[in-house]
């Protein structure tokens, strides 16, 4: 079972749930924490003393939400000296179930525009930043688990990773929010067309690029390039899925 460190973005993601509906606010971040891979298959959740306190709800409330989870394919539950919840190793895949071809291509252009203004912009301001070394490690990390991923999955959440790494790193909760919310749509939106060796090893060459020009300072390239990269999902999303 793996008990690897908790990843520096959960605080990107796990934040105090709303108030007026606790329980569905801590399935919401939970389950979106999980389907971009924030918590990997095989890997425990937070002990429910430091989720409850992160979610600023009672263990009560989080024990109902995780048993939701549970229930939903996305957490197994253990008893006793060394148990927890860990993530599924395989969790539920998005479905589209009946939708229309119509409401799908509406689907899509509402993500990929939102996208289109979202992610440069991320980019851009992620390469004004005057990042610290921990940012700067986190980037070239994220990067690196990109790099090294063995299965689709494992690549298309790396992949989420990064991007939220990149939003993450701009000093603004809003755009990280709004970046979270979104990767978990994209993510959604790819399960749902093959994994293609070819447009992959492009986006790993723009992944590069992004990140070099984010860590040299060239605000313009990394925009143009977060552009290029948020174009060629879009094309494929609609190319496959519209």
């Amino acid at each position: 079972m793996a008990t690897q460190p908790v990843s520096p973005l959960v605080d990107v993601v796990i934040r105090g749930a709303r108030t007026q509906m606790p329980f569905e606010s801590c399935v919401e971040q939970l389950g979106s924490a999980i389907q971009i891979g924030i918590f990997r298959p095989g890997e425990k959740l937070p002990a429910e003393r430091e989720l409850a306190a992160r979610l600023n709800v009672s263990r009560a409330t989080l024990r109902e939400a995780i048993s939701a989870l549970r229930a939903a394919g996305f957490v197994q539950t253990t008893r006793g000296r060394g148990g927890g919840t860990t993530v599924c190793d395989q969790i539920p895949s998005a479905h589209f179930g009946h939708e229309t071809a119509r409401s799908r291509r509406a689907e899509i252009d509402d993500v990929v525009i939102f996208r289109s203004v979202i992610e440069p912009g991320a980019a851009e301001r992620a390469a004004l930043t005057d990042l610290t070394p921990d940012q700067a490690a986190l980037l070239e990390q994220a990067l690196n688990d990109v790099s090294t991923a063995e299965s689709p999955e494992s690549y298309r959440r790396a992949d989420a990773r990064l991007h939220l790494s990149i939003a993450s790193v701009c000093g603004s909760e809003e755009l990280a929010s709004a970046c979270n919310h979104l990767q978990v749509k994209v993510h959604h939106l790819l399960a749902g067309i093959p994994f293609l060796e070819r447009n992959i090893e492009h986006s790993d060459q723009q992944h590069r690029a992004i990140v070099r020009a984010i860590l040299t300072k060239d605000a313009v390239a990394a925009r143009q390039l977060m552009q290029d990269h948020c174009d060629g999902t879009a094309a494929l999303l609609r190319g496959l899925l519209a």
